[in-house]
């Protein structure tokens, strides 16, 4: 399987809130990184993380580039009003599982106050 869809069919299990089929994903000794809040996570820790995120929620993959042994994919997720996007950075082992994870996760909002005033940037809908 190439890594690519390794990526996406990680995506497919964390949509269906298959935790048990997550950790399959993961080399044993992978390092996950959240960068936006600087926490590192072990695999055990990164299921834990989701698996316990309040609420249903939904995953989105909206693009997804594979370059060699690096995968990189932009979601969107949602939990009812809360919506976030995400850029995520998949280093691929040998095996096909990730050793490494870096994300970097986003709120969705519009725009803020100081560029609607000044009239830069075109909303998207």
């Amino acid at each position: 399987m190439e890594y690519k869809e390794r990526a996406l069919s990680l995506w497919r299990a964390i949509h269906r809130q298959d935790w048990d089929a997550l950790a399959d994903f993961l080399a044993p000794d992978a390092q996950i990184f959240w960068h936006n809040t600087r926490e590192r996570f072990t695999p055990g820790e990164f299921v834990r993380a989701n698996s316990e995120y309040p609420g249903d929620w939904t995953v989105t993959v909206e693009r997804a580039e594979e370059w060699g042994d690096l995968v990189v994919t932009a979601i969107q997720t949602r939990a009812g009003e809360a919506s976030f996007h995400a850029v995520s950075f998949f280093q691929m082992g040998e095996d096909g599982r990730i050793v490494r994870l870096d994300e970097y996760w986003g709120g969705d909002g519009p725009p803020p106050r100081w560029r609607i005033d000044k009239q830069i940037g075109t909303p998207m809908e």
